[in-house]
């Protein structure tokens, strides 16, 4: 019975779940078009677009060509010559549609239908373009123009919206279409065709400026560069011409020579930058042309400001908008797969991140978004990202990736931008660019003290350089004046001979400790002058100073001037700029930080301003006493969640990528800004400073500048304060005293030819032996002696 079943079985039908051999087959070729479809269609398209551009372009195709020639030419007319690329394009979409993922193929009919759309514009504009041939015309009149299918489009449209109408209308709609093909936007589209437009004109430019110097006759061409290109070599003409400065390191003053620049050193070449700018991308589109170098400013009191022509300007760079839609997309299935619902609301591209704002959907709260950090950064590929949650004044929360091509920000990009040109006040100074693009200046008059802190090589002395750098493009020595400290000796070493600067950069830490005390000094002097003014900051006072001297007379201004001996003078704003806090803390703690306290709390009204770098923010460099009264920082990268907390006292510094990146937290605002630090090269700032360097090569000194005097070692214990010097002049002053029978410090000062600090302790000197009696304010002193007197003593001190 089993050898009968077994042989019926064999005898009938196969077992369950066999199949023929000829279906196998079958089904394996279905299984391989299946897997290589796309290859497959890929292929047949390009063989298709080698075949058509043989046939259409050089008749090489034999009579399939010419048949194909014929077919395309009647139904689209002129069209038919693109043909072959739009099929080359579509092997290479079936191509691409084989690798992509699952998301991007659901475009697929999209695209396709905005590439029909696209062609079906395209043809009815050639209708229109070749004449718009009329139904019974021959066939060759409709292959020289848009084919019948042109024509059925160009008809219709022009029935229904007249020839204009129907052009503008074609025109839309190969937009419409090209936006769907591509995924951009109506703006990227704008942008692109203003692009494209900077380009063709740059090129046209470039080419018209070939024809000119080639057509110029050699005894032009042969004239020297200074007459060929007056405003280009402006700078380095001054520069040779100005003044050579350096100083010693032992005595921070002046000496020469410092150097004799050559040809070489006064071409523009690339500077080792404190932070390494982002090498442009030699494929990115060249910068349009800049415009005609205009002439220097004329400031009043005859200076002459730079030209901004003298900055460089970083090159226009092109965003990849798909690369950066599809990292929002893998942020927003990150969180899906995390459990955490948020739809993405929108992106902004800056120069160095960019922020995705999400929506967090409703129940989902914000801590555990926070928390998931580490994975979307591992989802977005990136080192690290920064959540902004919420952002200021929105039902939102931010992610800041780090953009794989950072774009280079410059100070020309900034004090040409329109936000500098709306900025009126003198101590508007440049920092970067926020994550908009959009230019932003900080006003250290209304912060009014900075701190700078960050990690070695994160961009603190850049953006310092870039801070000194805009007072220097914007404001006259009439306006602004500055004392540069600068323990590492090489950091300000190229401002030496600027004449904003009240004295050399100083470069000793104990001499920089007396320069702070100094400041602190020249600030109770402008307190007594406020005072005895009755006025409560320097631009009240310097109101009513322009105002006595525009109206001498006007008994309202009478009690302005109670010294007649004394001329008194604007008063300009001081920034004091400490490039190492630490070095200094180091030498004088307790002074140094005295000093600041005493200048944080009180320098504001009377137009003195700090800021403050360093790259080691512990809490014995950055104290709590001057935290407390330094509201507004800059921090950069730094290597903890530690040191973030001692700069901003919240976290954030430590996400930041380095080379200028920057978070601003001042003192009205509890959620610090991104910000790109702008950058100015070597070369750009002796170009400047050489401006300045001509001018004051013939200016005279003021008596409010600090001298060796003022520097000398005070905090310490100064020693020969009754050497034979002090002596000498003590003798000097109390004649100049009794003789005019007035106490006047600054009159010392000017007589004698002595700093402030020296002029007041001849004062206190005096006051001692009984000329003088005590300090009265502004006012001043009481002379106690007599000129009698005086030549009583001086006779009796003969006789004896």
């Amino acid at each position: 019975m089993a050898s009968i079943n077994s042989a019926g079985q064999g005898k009938g039908k196969p077992p369950k779940g066999s199949k023929p051999s000829g279906k196998r087959g079958s089904s394996a070729w279905k299984q391989f078009y299946r897997s290589r479809k796309s290859d497959i269609w890929g292929l047949v398209a390009l063989i298709a677009a080698l075949l058509s551009a043989m046939g259409i372009w050089v008749d090489a195709a034999g009579p399939v060509g010419v048949g194909i020639d014929r077919a395309v030419g009647f139904c689209i007319g002129l069209v038919k010559f693109i043909i072959p690329f739009l099929l080359a394009a579509a092997g290479w979409l079936f191509f691409y549609l084989q690798r992509s993922a699952d998301k991007d193929r659901g475009q697929i009919p999209v695209r396709i239908a905005g590439a029909a759309l696209m062609g079906l514009s395209v043809v009815g504009l050639f209708h229109f373009i070749g004449g718009q041939p009329s139904w019974g015309d021959a066939v060759a009149d409709f292959e020289g123009a848009g084919g019948y299918l042109g024509f059925f489009l160009g008809a219709l449209f022009r029935r229904l919206l007249s020839t204009p109408g129907a052009i503008v209308l074609l025109i839309a709609l190969g937009l419409l279409g090209w936006m769907a093909a591509s995924g951009a936007s109506l703006k990227a589209v704008g942008r692109g065709i203003l692009a494209a437009l900077r380009k063709f004109w740059a090129l046209t430019a470039a080419f018209f400026r070939f024809l000119v110097s080639e057509r110029r006759p050699l005894s032009e061409s042969s004239e020297p560069a200074s007459e060929q290109a007056p405003d280009a070599s402006s700078a380095e003409r001054d520069f040779a011409d100005a003044p050579d400065y350096s100083y010693a390191a032992d005595e921070g003053h002046l000496r020469t020579p410092l150097f004799i620049p050559t040809e070489e050193e006064l071409a523009p070449r690339q500077e080792a930058p404190d932070f390494l700018p982002p090498t442009p991308d030699p494929a990115a589109p060249a910068a349009p042309p800049p415009a005609a170098s205009a002439p220097a400013k004329t400031a009043a009191g005859g200076w002459r400001l730079p030209s901004l022509d003298l900055l460089e300007r970083s090159r226009e760079q092109s965003l990849d908008s798909d690369f950066i839609a599809r990292r929002g997309k893998a942020l927003e299935e990150s969180l899906a797969a995390h459990g955490v619902e948020a739809r993405l609301a929108g992106m902004i591209t800056g120069p160095t991140v960019t922020r995705y704002e999400l929506s967090l959907a409703e129940g989902v709260k914000v801590a555990r978004f926070t928390a998931l950090s580490k994975d979307m950064a591992y989802a977005m590929a990136s080192p690290d990202v920064r959540i902004l949650a919420p952002i200021p004044g929105r039902q939102a929360v931010g992610v800041e990736v780090p953009n794989l091509k950072r774009q280079m920000v410059t100070l020309g990009d900034i004090l040409t931008s329109p936000e500098a040109a709306a900025c009126t006040h003198p101590l508007d100074v440049a920092l970067g660019q926020d994550i908009t693009g959009r230019a932003v200046l900080a006003n250290l008059g209304s912060m009014p003290h900075l701190l700078i802190a960050g990690a070695t090589g994160s961009g603190k002395s850049s953006c310092v350089n870039s801070m000194i750098t805009s007072i220097l493009m914007r404001c006259t020595p009439d306006e602004v004046r500055m004392i540069l400290v600068d323990p590492k000796m090489v950091e300000m070493r190229q401002y030496a001979g600027v004449p904003h600067l009240l004295t050399q950069p100083v470069i000793d830490p104990k001499k920089a400790a007396n320069a702070l005390a100094w400041a602190v000094k020249e600030m109770e002097r402008r307190y007594s002058l406020l005072s005895a003014a009755g006025c409560r900051d320097i631009s009240g006072y310097n109101d009513l100073y322009e105002a006595s001297k525009s109206s001498p007379g006007d008994p309202a201004y009478s009690d302005f001037d109670d010294d007649e001996e004394e001329e008194l003078q604007r008063l300009p704003f001081i920034v004091v700029v400490v490039d190492e806090l630490s070095d200094l803390m180091m030498v004088a703690p307790r002074e140094v930080e005295d000093c600041i306290w005493r200048l944080a709390q009180m320098a504001r009204a009377v137009g003195i301003h700090l800021v403050i770098a360093t790259q080691r923010p512990s809490t014995n460099v950055i104290t709590g006493v001057i935290k407390a009264n330094v509201p507004s920082r800059l921090a950069f990268s730094v290597s903890s969640l530690t040191d973030s907390r001692v700069i901003l006292d919240q976290a954030g510094a430590e996400r930041l990528v380095g080379s200028g990146d920057m978070l601003m937290l001042d003192a009205n605002s509890s959620t610090p800004q991104r910000i790109q630090g702008a950058w100015v090269g070597e070369p750009e700032i002796r170009k400047v400073t050489a401006v300045w360097r001509r001018q004051s090569s013939g200016a005279e000194s003021s008596d409010s500048e600090i001298t060796g005097e003022d520097l000398a070692p005070l905090l310490g214990g100064a020693a020969g304060t009754n050497g034979n010097g002090d002596d000498e002049l003590l003798e000097q002053a109390k004649e100049l005293v009794v003789n005019s029978q007035l106490g006047s410090t600054s009159m010392l000062q000017r007589k004698l030819r002595v700093g402030f600090a020296r002029a007041g302790r001849l004062m206190d000197l005096l006051e001692e032996r009984g000329v003088v009696g005590p300090s009265e304010g502004s006012k001043a002193r009481e002379v106690l002696m007599t000129p009698d007197e005086l030549q009583a003593e001086r006779q009796a001190a003969a006789e004896g």
